[in-house]
């Protein structure tokens, strides 16, 4: 299975009728940079993620803190977490965890609880080329971002070859 290194573009957290979800995308200079990865995730894992990712501690430990301390009191690591497959519109995930003896064991787990211990432990977040193929969107800002770097190239092509011949206010006939 190929993977492909993602980092956290948002984090929506949602409220009332409104859907939180994490957005991946691939990271700088990955294959398929200019897609993007929603996944539609609880409230409660969304504002999970979004403490982990700007180091928030909060006041009691949550489930994702929990999972970190009982790896670090076995000596084991999390050595990356991978979006394995995408069923509809449900996603699953793995846990790659290094036992002390080395041995690396997978672990089931939801997307949502996945990234939030990866973004607490450092982790980096990979997602298969199949779910990617499958579930990727365009990322809208990236397509909007190179057509006006295009556009401005146009411009200044244009303008670096004008004449002084085009800026002449006599009409065709001198």
């Amino acid at each position: 299975m190929a993977l492909v290194r993602m980092d956290i573009q948002s984090v929506v957290v949602g409220g009332g009728g409104a859907a939180s979800l994490v957005v991946l995308k691939p990271r700088r200079g990955d294959a398929g940079s200019s897609i993007q990865l929603p996944i539609r995730i609880g409230r409660v894992e969304a504002a999970a993620i979004s403490m982990g990712v700007e180091g928030t501690a909060p006041k009691r430990p949550m489930t994702h803190d929990l999972m970190q301390s009982v790896l670090s009191s076995l000596g084991a690591s999390l050595a990356s977490v991978v979006i394995v497959r995408v069923e509809g519109t449900t996603f699953f995930a793995q846990l790659c965890l290094v036992a002390p003896t080395g041995e690396e064991l997978f672990v089931d787990a939801r997307p949502s609880d996945a990234i939030a211990l990866a973004v607490r432990l450092h982790t980096p977040i990979f997602a298969s080329d199949e779910v990617l193929s499958t579930a990727a969107l365009p990322d809208f800002g990236s397509v909007e971002r190179d057509e006006r770097a295009r556009e401005a190239e146009a411009f200044h092509e244009f303008v670096e070859n004008l004449s002084p011949e085009d800026f002449s206010t006599k009409g065709p006939q001198g």
